[in-house]
């Protein structure tokens, strides 16, 4: 496959062009690291083409995307899945005449702040939480019916979700056209999904439109991701709508990790997906009578550690004793994220790693915790922009958020801009070791 916009940088870089043009370092770089990089870093020259008004070689490489992925249409994100939750919010909205959406409640932050940007009421759908993790959960197809019965812009779903728990798809699907909303995806983690032998991306399972993390499990840099679109009624103004929230210097590098990743796919993909995860269910298998192996998508390798005797965390630093870095850890879980670029000794080196751990005899049990599903006060908009002061969590209680507060790493809301803060919350709150808050003044 080709890669126009790498070719370009790379033309570019060697024909000793004086640069009277930003960015400010001029293609040179101090003798380090970066030194091969800077000559390819560029702006919208003669020739580059431009991100948001796309008709040469990002629209070509794009283009080449969207034949990879089977959507109808595929835009370039330079900064990651949030600039495409904020696009396909707007869009969203903007086609239906709408401002009221449906998401469940176990979404990342940048949903709750595309809501305050866009003006947005949610009404939320909460999981079926299991094993004491906010971060999953099961959402039942009658959940997505009774709040897509309220006929939103549309159904807001995270799939698969931090801890790897892919939900129902092609059932949500079907519920949205059924009555005429769209189904929009956060598919961050799942960019991969396109290429297993079965398909198991949003795009391919029926979603109107989602959004990949291209850097999360595939070779690209940190903030690329790719918008994909197929609904028709979303096409139109799309990259108008992208515009809106995002800088006018997109990186042409990481635009060109994009553009090289598209050959990757097409080239080399499929058979590295087979061996990765073949290998991992076979370690999955060996390790499932010492440890308790979560049911995910393919690339994550979650723990609930607590059967073990350990916390997540303890977990990570066991780990990290053997230098090996987990991507999240907490109290009850702990999260393995691969790629297709993983070996298979990376793969046994962390099967030796944990067979190794000495295990506690006294089985630990998790909280008990009931997960709020906090009272509304005002929209968020509104309180997301009222004079606000940081408090500690344990004053809380009886005041009303200000800032919304995730847990951090993966950014999953625990309380929302506007939402009046309880006694469940501050123990979730002070779960998740968040001792400070932002309430309205």
């Amino acid at each position: 496959m080709n890669t126009p916009i790498y070719d370009f940088l790379t033309e570019y870089a060697a024909a000793d062009v004086l640069r009277l043009h930003m960015p400010g370092h001029k293609g040179r770089a101090e003798k380090s690291a970066l030194s091969r990089i800077f000559p390819l870093d560029i702006t919208e020259i003669k020739g580059a083409d431009s991100l948001f008004e796309a008709d040469g070689i990002i629209a070509e490489s794009e283009k080449n995307a969207a034949e990879l992925f089977g959507a109808k249409k595929t835009l370039y994100s330079v900064q990651g899945s949030t600039l495409g939750i904020e696009t396909m919010l707007s869009l969203c909205t903007s086609a239906s005449g709408n401002r009221r959406i449906a998401a469940a409640r176990n979404c990342h932050k940048a949903l709750v702040n595309s809501a305050a940007l866009l003006g947005l009421d949610i009404d939320w759908i909460y999981p079926e939480y299991e094993n004491g993790s906010i971060l999953s959960g099961q959402i039942t197809a009658e959940a997505v019916e009774k709040a897509a019965a309220k006929r939103p812009a549309c159904v807001y779903i995270t799939s698969p979700d931090y801890l790897g728990r892919m939900a129902d798809i092609p059932t949500f699907a079907e519920i949205c056209r059924s009555y005429g909303t769209f189904l929009a995806v956060d598919n961050a983690h799942g960019a991969y999904t396109a290429f297993l032998d079965r398909s198991l991306h949003p795009i391919s399972l029926g979603a109107s439109v989602c959004c990949d993390s291209a850097h999360k499990t595939l070779p690209a840099l940190t903030g690329a991701g790719y918008l994909h679109i197929n609904d028709e009624r979303l096409i139109s103004g799309a990259k108008d709508a992208m515009a809106m929230f995002a800088s006018t210097s997109p990186s042409y590098l990481v635009m060109a990790s994009l553009d090289l990743c598209n050959r990757y796919i097409a080239e080399s993909i499929r058979e590295d997906l087979r061996r990765v995860c073949g290998r991992l269910t076979e370690i999955k298998e060996r390790l499932s009578p010492m440890w308790n192996i979560e049911d995910t998508e393919p690339l994550k390798l979650t723990i609930y550690t607590l059967s073990s005797g350990l916390t997540g965390i303890e977990t990570a630093e066991l780990l990290r004793e053997k230098n090996i870095e987990c991507e999240y850890a907490d109290e009850t879980h702990i999260v393995l994220m691969f790629s297709p670029l993983n070996t298979d000794e990376d793969i046994l080196r962390l099967y030796s790693a944990l067979s190794a751990v000495k295990m506690p005899k006294i089985r630990l049990m998790p909280p008990k915790l009931r997960f709020p599903a906090p009272k509304k006060a005002m929209s968020i908009r509104e309180a997301s922009f009222l004079p606000s002061e940081e408090i500690p969590t344990d004053s809380a209680e009886g005041r009303i958020c200000g800032k919304t507060r995730i847990t951090c790493p993966p950014g999953v809301a625990v309380v929302v801009s506007g939402e009046l803060i309880d006694k469940e919350t501050i123990n979730i709150l002070k779960r998740y070791r968040i001792l400070s808050l932002n309430v309205l003044k």
